[in-house]
Parts: C-alpha cells; sequence; structure tokens
C-alpha cells in the first residue's frame, strides 16, 4: 500500500510558476509508474504528465507541454511538478498518482493509487 502526499499548491498569479511535490512512502517507490493529473470544478480528473518508474522517459498532455516538467528523485520517493507560464486555466486541484507499472497510464483509470490534492489557483 502506497501512500502519496502532495505539497506546494497555492496561489499565483498568471505567468508565474510552481513546484508540485510529491511524497510517498509506504512500498518501493522505484518500482512505481507516476503521473500527475489535475481537475477543475464540473470537469474530468485530466491527464498532465507521466514519468517511467526508472525516469528515463517522460509523457506530457499537449496542454502542459512545453510549460510543465515532471521529475523524480528515488533516492527521496519524490516525484515533482515544475509548472511555468502558468494561465488561469491551470486552475484545478493537482493529485498524484502511482502504478506498479513500468510505464505511466495517460487515464486515471490506470493508477492505484492516489494522493489527497493540492489546489492550484492562478489569477489573472
Amino acid at each position: 500500500q502506497v501512500q502519496l502526499v502532495e505539497s506546494g499548491g497555492g496561489l499565483v498569479q498568471a505567468g508565474g510558476s510552481l513546484r508540485l511535490s510529491c511524497a510517498a512512502s509506504g512500498g518501493t517507490f522505484s518500482t512505481y509508474a507516476m503521473g500527475w493529473f489535475r481537475q477543475a470544478p464540473g470537469r474530468e480528473r485530466e491527464f498532465l504528465a507521466g514519468i517511467l518508474r526508472t525516469g528515463g522517459r517522460t509523457y506530457y498532455a499537449d496542454s502542459v507541454k512545453g510549460r510543465f516538467t515532471i521529475s523524480r528523485d528515488n533516492a527521496k520517493n519524490t516525484v515533482y511538478l515544475q509548472m511555468n507560464s502558468l494561465k488561469p486555466e491551470d486552475t484545478a486541484v493537482y493529485y498524484c498518482a502511482a502504478v506498479s507499472n513500468y510505464w505511466p497510464p495517460q487515464t486515471s483509470r490506470g493508477y492505484d493509487y492516489w494522493g489527497q490534492g493540492t489546489q492550484v489557483t492562478v489569477s489573472s
């Protein structure tokens, strides 16, 4: 059983940056592919980025490609999401997720474990 705890959300002006962290415990972190998702009110949970369990390859949704960067530190059991050039439409609750797999799925149903989410609000 893996527990995930996100942090780093908050209020930022458009054009600003935030770095989200997701700390994992209770499992062998390096055996899990990781993903970041977000969910805005009234909308479905949206895949943003995924990373192999080894960290060797990353995947991005078109909506964030070139602005967001996913990375992981297996020694610290942590995955990160660096978010630059933020826009008001990036406002949502952001979640990290884990799956005992090599590849990170790009749909929410592909993941076994979820964090509680962290709110990101981008003001115009």
